[in-house]
C-alpha cells in the first residue's frame, strides 16, 4: 500500500490540499501531540490548519445533525483536498474579539459569574436564597434604574440641536441616519406643525415651545402634502431610531453621529455595579458580589481560598483554580466585571483558552491562532505550559505561532513557505523543534539569530513631555520621550503601556498619528484596493484601454453581478447565528458581470486584478500612482493579500501594517504603534525595524509599544513600566538606552534581553 493509501490512525491525515496557495500539500500530523505551524505570513499555514483542517471538522460535525437543524447553522464548504482521515472534532480558539453586548463580562464568558453566585447564594448574609437574585441579567437581581447595564443612556444636546439658530436657519444638526437639515422630511413635520415660529431662535423659546420640540410624543399626525405623518419630538425620535441600533453595524459616517449624540453615565442608583439594594447588602467577609468582580483577578484568587466552608468547598476550589488559570495564563490584571468587547484579540483568545482548560471533553483537537500576541516573554512560558496542560489531557494541539519560545513547546514541527503568497504554499520543514535548527529554512535560521543591540543611538532633536498621567492604573507619571529617535515602551501585559502612550501622550500632543490595530469600520465591500485608493486609477486604465465607461469595473456600480450585487459572495442572515456566506453561483465569486470580465488590461480582467496577490501586481502595474502605493504594501510585509481581500478577513497586525504602509515617504509626524509584530514572522520583523529606521531617518518620531526583544535590541531609547501588571504596576522602572535596559535585573524585560546576550 503506497503512503497516500496507507490510513494512520494515530495521526490526521492530509493528502494535496490545495487552498487558496496550497500547493498539494500531503503530512500525517500526530494526534494528542503539540503541532506548531511555522512560516512567513501568507506561506499557508492558516490555510492549511484553519481553512483545511479545522475546517473539515467542522463541516462534518455539522453534518451530524438532522436537515432542518443544519438549515440554522453556519455552512463550512468542502475543503480543496484529496483526502482527510482520523479527524476529531476541532475547537478553534483564534483572535477573534469576544464582542458581546454590554451584559457580556470577563466573569460571564468564563462561568465564574455562575460560581460566585451559587457561592452568594449560601454563603452570604443576609442570605437571599436563589443564585439569580444576585445576577445583573435577571430581573430579581439587576439595578431597576439601569436595568442591569450600570449605565443609563445620555443625549448631549449640543450635538443635536444649535440654540443660537431658528428651525429655518438650521438649528436641527443630525442629518446622518435622518436628514434633519431644512427642507429634509423630518424637518417639514415639524415646520409644519404649527407649534412653533420658524423663525425665531431656539434659546428664545418658551419651556412648552422647548418640551414640544424636544419631548411630545402623542401620536398627532402632521399633514405633509398629502401624506399624514406621525409627530415626534427629536428625543424620542433619535432614541427609538438611530438610539436602538446596534452601534457596531452601522456605516461609518452614521456611526460617528451615533457616538457623538448618544453617550452613557454611571448609574447612580447601583453606582455603577448593575445590582438591586438587595443583593448590594449581602455580603461575604464584608464584601459584596460586585466588589469581588472588581477586584483584579491576581488578589481575588487568594481572598477567595481565604473563604472557608466545608459544604461548599469543591465550589470555591473550582472558582480559585479558574482564575489561577487567568492569572497563569497572564490575565490577573483583569477585573471579573469588565466588558469583554473592551479585551483585545489576543486578551479574548486567552479568555477563551481558559474556558477550555476546565473542559471533562478530551481527545479533541484545539486549533490556536498565535496564542503569544500581546504577551511579554515573561508570560509566554506560562502560556506553554497551559498548551502543555491541554494535550496531557488526551487532545490534539494545533498551534499557528512565530514565537520562538512557542515553537520549543512543539512535538512536532511544519514550517511553510518558502515565501508567501504564490511562493509559499509548501511544506519547506517537517520534524522535530531540533530538525528545524538545522534545516536551514527562514524560521530555522531566524531562531538562531537575534538583532544585534544598539549601541550608536541615534540623538534626540528635543523631547515630549507627559506629566502626571494617572490614567487607569498608571501613578502619576512624568516622562520624557525624545524627538526624533525610536523609542519603544515595554513592560507586561497590563503595565500600563497603552494607558500612557495611547491615553495620555495624544492629550499633550493631539497631532500624533496613531496607527493601532484598528481600521475605521466599512461595509462588506471594503478590500485591500479601496482602502488604498489604488482601485479608482485602476478603472480608469481599464476604461481607457477599452474605450468604456469606468463605472463599467466598479463592484458597486455597473458592471456588478446583480445576483451578488458585486461581492462575490450571497450571505444568508441566520438571526442570531453568524451569517451564512455563499459563492455566488450566478458570476462563481468573480463579482462582476461576464461581459465586464471580457475587457482585458494587458491580458487580465477587472476580476483577474481583485484576485492578484500585491507582489504579482506590483510586476503587472506599470502605472506610477499604483505602483507607489503598492510598493509601500511589499515594504509592509503585505505583499500576499490580494487586492480584493475584504478587511475585515485581515488580522489587527496586518490591519495596522496597512495604515503603516500609507505612511511611508512622509516626514516631520510623531508616530504611535501598538505591537506592530503582531503575526509577524521573525524574518519580517527586521524588514519591520528597517522601516521604523527610514521614518525616523525621514524626520520622524517613531514610538513602538511592543514586547518583541529584536525591536527593543534596536530602539535608540527605551521606557520600561511594571514592575507587574494592574495596580502593581503602572510606573517606569527603567529609562535609557537597550545595552542598559539588559542590565537593569529589576526589569522583566531587562533579564530577558540579558539572556539573550549570554547566548
Amino acid at each position: 500500500m503506497s503512503r497516500a493509501e496507507e490510513p494512520t490512525y494515530g495521526s490526521i491525515v492530509v493528502r494535496c490540499a490545495r487552498e487558496n496557495n496550497l500547493k498539494d500539500v500531503s503530512l500525517d500530523i500526530p494526534k494528542r501531540k503539540i503541532t506548531v505551524f511555522t512560516g512567513v505570513s501568507g506561506s499557508g499555514k492558516s490555510s492549511l490548519v484553519f481553512g483545511t483542517i479545522a475546517a473539515e471538522s467542522q463541516r462534518l460535525i455539522n453534518e451530524t445533525y438532522p436537515a432542518f437543524v443544519q438549515q440554522f447553522m453556519p455552512r463550512y464548504g468542502q475543503p480543496d483536498a484529496d483526502a482527510l482521515q482520523n479527524l476529531s472534532a476541532a475547537i478553534v480558539v483564534d483572535q477573534q474579539r469576544l464582542g458581546g453586548n454590554s451584559r457580556s463580562t470577563v466573569a460571564t464568558v468564563t462561568d465564574a459569574a455562575q460560581m460566585l453566585r451559587v457561592i452568594f447564594a449560601r454563603l452570604a448574609k443576609p442570605q437571599l436564597g436563589s443564585p439569580n437574585l444576585y445576577s445583573f441579567n435577571d430581573p430579581r437581581g439587576m439595578c431597576p434604574v439601569c436595568e442591569g447595564i450600570g449605565q443609563v443612556a445620555a443625549m448631549d444636546m449640543d450635538a443635536v440641536i444649535d440654540t443660537s439658530k431658528s428651525l429655518n436657519e438650521g438649528a436641527l444638526l443630525p442629518t446622518a441616519w435622518k436628514d434633519f437639515s431644512v427642507d429634509s422630511w423630518s424637518w417639514r413635520v415639524y415646520a409644519r406643525s404649527g407649534l412653533f415660529d420658524l423663525k425665531k431662535k431656539i434659546k428664545n423659546y418658551s419651556k412648552v415651545e422647548l418640551d414640544n420640540l424636544l419631548n411630545l410624543d402623542d401620536g398627532r399626525k402632521v399633514n405633509i402634502g398629502e401624506i399624514n405623518l406621525t409627530y415626534e419630538g427629536v428625543i424620542p425620535k433619535l432614541k427609538r431610531g438611530l438610539g436602538s441600533k446596534d452601534p457596531e453595524q452601522l456605516r461609518p459616517h452614521v456611526r460617528a453621529e451615533y457616538d457623538t449624540i448618544f453617550t452613557r453615565a454611571t448609574c447612580t442608583a447601583c453606582n455603577g455595579t448593575r445590582l438591586s439594594e438587595h443583593a448590594l447588602a449581602s455580603k461575604i467577609k464584608g464584601k459584596n458580589i460586585a466588589d469581588f468582580s472588581a477586584m483584579q483577578v491576581s488578589d481575588l484568587a487568594p481572598f477567595v481560598r481565604s473563604i472557608k466552608a466545608a459544604q461548599l468547598q469543591p465550589m470555591l476550589d473550582a472558582l480559585a483554580a479558574r482564575l489561577d488559570n487567568l492569572v497563569t495564563i497572564g490575565l490577573g490584571y483583569l477585573s471579573l466585571d469588565r466588558e469583554s468587547s473592551t479585551l483585545s484579540g489576543g486578551e479574548s483568545q486567552r479568555v477563551k483558552i481558559v474556558r477550555h482548560l476546565g473542559s471533562s471533553l478530551t481527545d479533541l483537537t484545539y486549533v490556536f491562532d498565535e496564542p503569544s500576541v500581546g504577551l511579554h516573554p515573561h508570560d509566554v512560558g506560562r502560556l506553554a505550559g497551559l498548551m502543555q496542560q491541554l494535550r496531557d489531557k488526551g487532545n490534539t494541539v494545533l498551534v499557528v505561532e512565530h514565537k520562538p519560545a512557542m515553537i520549543a513547546i512543539a512535538d512536532h514541527v511544519v514550517d511553510m513557505g518558502p515565501r508567501a503568497g504564490s511562493n509559499g504554499g509548501e511544506i519547506v520543514y517537517e520534524g522535530t523543534y531540533e530538525g528545524l535548527l538545522a534545516s536551514g529554512t527562514l524560521t530555522g535560521n531566524h531562531i538562531k539569530q537575534y538583532q544585534p543591540m544598539k549601541m550608536d543611538a541615534r540623538k534626540p532633536d528635543g523631547a515630549l513631555k507627559i506629566k502626571n498621567a494617572k490614567l487607569n492604573n498608571l501613578k502619576n507619571l512624568t516622562v520624557s520621550i525624545p524627538r526624533g529617535v525610536l523609542t519603544v515602551v515595554t513592560g507586561v501585559a497590563g503595565a500600563g503601556k497603552s494607558s500612557l502612550i495611547e491615553g495620555c501622550l495624544p492629550r499633550s500632543y493631539p497631532q500624533a498619528v496613531i496607527i493601532d490595530q484598528n481600521l475605521s469600520r466599512g461595509s462588506r465591500r471594503s478590500n485591500t484596493a479601496t482602502y488604498t485608493g489604488i482601485l479608482e486609477v485602476v478603472r480608469k486604465a481599464f476604461a481607457k484601454e477599452n474605450g468604456v465607461d469606468a463605472a463599467l469595473f466598479s463592484a458597486n456600480s455597473k458592471g456588478a453581478c446583480p445576483d451578488c450585487n458585486g461581492l462575490g459572495v450571497i450571505y444568508t442572515d441566520l438571526a442570531h447565528l453568524d451569517p451564512m456566506v455563499t459563492e455566488c453561483e450566478t458570476c462563481e465569486g468573480k463579482r462582476f458581470t461576464g461581459d465586464v470580465r471580457r475587457y482585458k488590461l494587458r491580458g487580465k480582467s477587472i476580476s483577474d486584478v481583485y484576485e492578484m496577490p500585491v507582489s504579482d501586481a506590483h510586476a503587472f502595474f506599470t502605472e506610477p500612482a499604483i505602483k507607489k502605493i503598492l510598493r509601500g504594501l511589499l515594504d509592509v510585509g503585505l505583499g500576499y493579500l490580494t487586492l480584493g481581500q475584504p478587511l475585515s478577513t485581515l488580522s489587527g497586525g496586518e490591519r495596522q501594517r496597512l495604515k503603516l504602509a500609507a505612511e511611508l515617504g512622509k516626514s516631520g509626524n510623531i508616530y504611535v504603534l501598538d505591537e506592530p509584530t503582531t503575526a509577524l514572522h521573525m524574518h519580517d520583523v527586521d524588514t519591520l525595524i528597517g522601516l521604523f529606521d527610514r521614518l525616523v531617518d525621514a524626520g520622524s518620531t517613531v514610538i513602538v509599544i511592543e514586547h518583541n526583544l529584536d525591536v527593543v535590541s534596536r530602539a535608540d531609547w527605551v521606557i520600561d513600566l511594571g514592575p507587574g501588571a494592574g495596580h502593581d504596576g503602572g510606573t517606569v522602572v527603567f529609562e535609557g538606552h537597550p545595552a542598559d535596559l539588559a542590565r537593569q535585573r529589576t526589569s522583566l524585560t531587562g533579564q530577558f534581553l540579558a539572556t539573550r546576550q549570554r547566548k
